[in-house]
């Protein structure tokens, strides 16, 4: 058994070295004692890039940048997109996911020495 976890769809977490990893392309990106967004590539973008004005004038049905914007974090390695985020600007990067290390270490790697 691998010390590997895979703990979302593009994102895993290697338990014996700490380190948060992409699951596509096996990148190490940051210590699993950090957000691994630390370790990602980021975009921050203009919403209205991902959706443009669709009518002219006041209400146009796109996303006003003044409001909201649009964070991507992507794996230096392979550029998968592992997270997005919708913010209002200024609003801090979140931290969305924090892992007990040592208990998944006591959970999967000390399973089969007992």
């Amino acid at each position: 058994m691998g010390t590997k976890r895979q703990i979302t769809e593009y994102l895993d977490i290697d338990l014996e070295r700490e380190l948060w990893c992409c699951h596509t392309c096996g990148r190490e990106l940051v210590s699993a004692m950090e957000s691994y967004k630390r370790g990602c590539l980021v975009y921050d973008r203009d919403p209205q890039t991902i959706h443009p004005p669709r009518l002219e004038g006041e209400w146009t049905m796109a996303p006003n940048p003044d409001y909201v914007r649009f964070v991507e974090f992507y794996c230096p390695g392979c550029g998968q997109m592992i997270e997005v985020e919708q913010l209002p600007p200024g609003h801090p990067i979140t931290h969305d996911i924090e892992l007990d290390v040592d208990k998944l270490k006591e959970k999967y790697l000390t399973q089969g020495r007992e």
